[in-house]
């Protein structure tokens, strides 16, 4: 079994490395910091006796998101399973290099961006798609046609909403499409996922309040091994369980619309991947 985890140079990316390396997966790391990655890969090798490959680039750059696909799909002739995780949560409004907020680009476009250009391979392969959400989801708000809420107010956590909206709602596009395609609320975790976020901070120090990275992982690691993986496609998970989720993540509707404005906001053709 072949899986690529983004963002698996530490929190619940790392975690869920480990858990699927001790249970037979070779497991791909994808991250930015390619000394974070070394780091994390020794540890697996440690444990597991197998050193995980390792892969860099920046969901903030759609060109190195492309240059990340097209070197996987150089190096693997399968894959079995791509863990969409990497993501980010920023207090203040930022543009990436492609003109985008940078939420709405590393959270949701280039994911989308990475999938669809890895998606025959995927297929072929038989495999799944797993989507790291979050239960911020259920308060998204998204606009297809203004996915940078550059005609709305802006707020961190509005923001941030959204593109947790968009990543239920991909998968419901996903599945629509025959792919195996779940996603997953891991909880709060005590991770540095958001650093400027007072209120996170405080999550984090409450007893009680926040999971392990394991414990983050455990639904991630449950849909990469089990049949839920497959067998409830399109839907929210929540300790490794389909959890119930408003007409705003689920809406074929709006997944249809969420698509197309995505396909133009990182440049695919519709009329190769409709």
């Amino acid at each position: 079994m072949i899986t690529v985890i983004t963002g698996a140079s530490a929190g619940i990316g790392a975690a869920a490395a480990e858990a699927l390396a001790g249970a037979g997966h070779d497991v791909v790391l994808v991250g930015r910091s390619r000394a974070k990655l070394s780091t994390v890969a020794d540890r697996i090798a440690r444990v597991s006796g197998r050193r995980p490959d390792i892969a860099t680039a920046d969901f903030a750059s759609f060109r190195e998101v492309t240059r990340l696909a097209a070197d996987l799909l150089d190096r693997y002739e399968r894959i079995d399973v791509l863990a969409n995780n990497a993501g980010v949560m920023s207090g203040k409004r930022r543009l990436t290099r492609d003109g985008h907020e940078l939420m709405a680009q590393v959270n949701h476009l280039s994911p989308f961006l990475l999938t669809n250009l890895l998606l025959d391979r995927i297929v072929a392969s038989a495999g799944r798609v797993i989507t790291t959400s979050s239960a911020a989801a259920r308060t998204g708000r998204l606009v297809p046609a203004d996915l940078d809420r550059a005609n709305r107010r802006w707020l961190a956590w509005l923001q941030y909403g959204d593109t947790k909206q968009a990543n239920a709602l991909f998968t419901v596009a996903l599945a629509r499409r025959g792919v195996a395609a779940t996603c997953f609320h891991p909880g709060v975790v005590r991770t540095e996922f958001a650093p400027d976020s007072l209120y996170m901070k405080l999550l984090t120090v409450i007893p009680g309040a926040a999971r392990t990275p394991e414990q983050g992982a455990s639904t991630l690691v449950h849909l990469a091994t089990t049949a839920d993986g497959v067998e409830h496609t399109g839907r929210f998970f929540a300790n490794s369980a389909p959890a119930s989720a408003p007409n705003t993540m689920t809406d074929p509707g709006l997944a249809a619309d969420l698509w197309d404005a995505s396909l133009a906001a990182t440049g695919l053709s519709a009329r190769d991947r409709n």
